[in-house]
């Protein structure tokens, strides 16, 4: 029976080499650096000349298995996390802002007035619009386009998303309170706000197959009427 031959490696840890004084000091003013260096920086801050590219290389071996690199990039030398740990550096925040009251209005006559153009809001408004206003909308996907008006230059028409009504929690659009709801919350004054161009088009779309709805039961109730009383006759 042949015998396999089991060849041993030696158990060898390498421990970093010694660095000299002059690495040192290298390193530390890499290290202390608020951005990254070129040689020739690096070498004025030096207590004596050196072959600065070969310790240079000798620290970026050194750092090469560490959690932090010496990289150099467009000639200029660095520290940066260790590519494998990039991950563990990635911090995520949620930053609230406040919408600019220009936006607010701005999204409200959409709300309302939809679909609409941004003539036609800058006409409700009484002011030009403002920089950016709808499109800090349309990044929030509260707000997108809906087609374009049949008019000269054909405006882009304005309309709310489906992400709208999640975010305010509503249903549907006619889940939105009435002028007189808002009256009475003492949101508006009630006095000065014609009824007929608060809504929206699907707001009125929902109201107007409703009124069809209650024209078609009263004509039934009229014919049924009438043909009682022929026959009574």
């Amino acid at each position: 029976m042949n015998k396999k031959k089991i060849l041993k490696k030696d158990n060898i840890v390498n421990f970093p080499s010694k660095l000299s004084s002059i690495e040192k000091e290298i390193e530390a003013i890499i290290f202390a650096a608020a951005e990254p260096l070129d040689i020739e920086t690096i070498e004025s801050k030096l207590s004596k000349k050196v072959d600065i590219n070969k310790s240079l290389e000798k620290l970026k071996t050194e750092y090469s298995m560490r959690g932090i690199n010496l990289v150099c990039i467009s000639k200029k030398w660095s520290f940066r996390t260790s590519p494998h740990l990039s991950n563990l550096m990635i911090k995520e925040k949620m930053v609230e802002k406040k919408l600019s009251r220009a936006a607010i209005e701005t999204l409200a006559i959409i709300v309302y007035h939809q679909p609409v153009t941004r003539a036609e809001i800058e006409e409700i408004r009484g002011v030009a619009f403002g920089t950016n206003t709808i499109e800090i909308l349309m990044e929030l996907n509260w707000v997108k386009p809906g087609g374009r008006k049949d008019l000269p230059g054909k405006p882009i028409q304005y309309v709310t998303t489906e992400e709208f009504l999640s975010h305010f929690n509503l249903q549907k659009l006619s889940d939105l309170p009435t002028v007189d709801e808002l009256g009475a919350a003492g949101l508006i004054d009630t006095t000065s706000v014609d009824n007929e161009i608060f809504g929206t088009g699907k707001f009125y779309k929902e109201k107007q197959e409703e009124k069809k709805e209650d024209i078609y039961s009263n004509i039934d109730e009229m014919l049924s009427g009438t043909l009682d009383e022929e026959d009574n006759k």
